[in-house]
């Protein structure tokens, strides 16, 4: 059945044209459309074909894009981004925007089901470049370049984050130099520290060969990333997961159950984080139950 919209209201009084009648009656049978999709159709002209609608304005857009976004609504956001692209000028925050959302997306799948986020980090470093590229002193950019290209090398395997190191330091520290308030950057710099300080001696060897040298990456270095990126936005529970998981690499097991217990009381910002959260859980009880174990003595078989 047709679902009828507002136009159906409005009532046929005495006085409207026949021609009147007409046009209200064809509007009234229109589908209703989607108050979310600013790209639909949403005129209709005398004769009833429909047009469409003027493009908003760019920063009303974005903010409803944006807005979608935050509210975990990733399918709207996804359609008013897009839909920006296709009605009005280009711009290095739209596509960013547009990383950011792609990364979400792919953080928010099962790693059961790994293949299926691939694609999401692929596009998420299209938009990254081409936001580089239309304007490389928007650390945003830079950010979301860095975070598209770490985390598909993450899943990728050792070799691609050795190919990717140099690429990905260097569009954190830029984008670290244009806005050092930035805690996404600060917290994949923790992330960067902490995985190359992991990448063996014979992964640094096949790095220092093939792309001219491999960046450095250590745990306090890392840890110092991670703190000020608490610092910066305490909400976000990606910075303490990741920190706990630096100390429990280097035996510091009291202080990432703390960090790990306070994640738990930080808000869902993303999709992403219920997973993050169903982690945390299991790593409490997993630590908990190490603890909890007897030692044996020095000697004892």
């Amino acid at each position: 059945m047709v679902q009828m919209n507002s136009f159906l209201m409005i009532r046929l009084r005495k006085g409207f044209s026949r021609h009147s009648k007409i046009v209200i009656i064809a509007l009234a049978l229109l589908p209703a459309l989607p108050a979310d999709d600013e790209c639909a159709v949403r005129k209709t002209k005398t004769t009833g074909a429909p047009v469409a609608a003027p493009a908003p304005a760019p920063a009303t857009s974005l903010t409803a894009a944006d807005n979608a976004f935050m509210s975990l609504n990733y399918s709207t956001a996804d359609s008013l981004y897009k839909c920006m692209l296709e009605t009005g000028p280009e711009s290095a925050d739209l596509f960013w925007k547009l990383a950011r959302l792609n990364i979400t997306i792919a953080e928010s799948i099962s790693p059961s089901e790994s293949a299926k986020r691939i694609p999401y980090y692929n596009r998420a470093v299209d938009y990254a470049r081409k936001s580089v590229a239309l304007d490389s002193t928007n650390a945003g950019g830079h950010t979301w370049l860095a975070a598209s290209l770490a985390l598909k090398a993450d899943k990728i395997g050792a070799k691609e984050k050795v190919r990717r190191a140099g690429e990905i330091k260097h569009e954190l520290d830029k984008a670290l130099a244009l806005n050092p308030h930035d805690d996404v950057a600060w917290s994949i710099l923790g992330s960067y520290h902490h995985q190359i300080s992991n990448i063996g001696w014979f992964s640094r060897i096949v790095g220092s060969t093939f792309i001219g040298g491999m960046p450095e990456g250590n745990r306090k270095a890392s840890e110092q990333a991670f703190k000020k990126a608490i610092s910066i936005n305490p909400r976000a529970i990606r910075h303490y997961h990741e920190l706990a998981l630096l100390y429990i690499d280097e035996g510091r097991k009291e202080e990432a159950l703390q960090l790990l217990h306070a994640a738990l009381t930080k808000p869902v910002l993303m999709k992403s984080d219920v997973r993050r959260l169903e982690d945390i859980r299991a790593l409490i009880k997993k630590l908990n139950t190490e603890s909890s174990m007897p030692v044996d003595e020095p000697g004892s078989i």
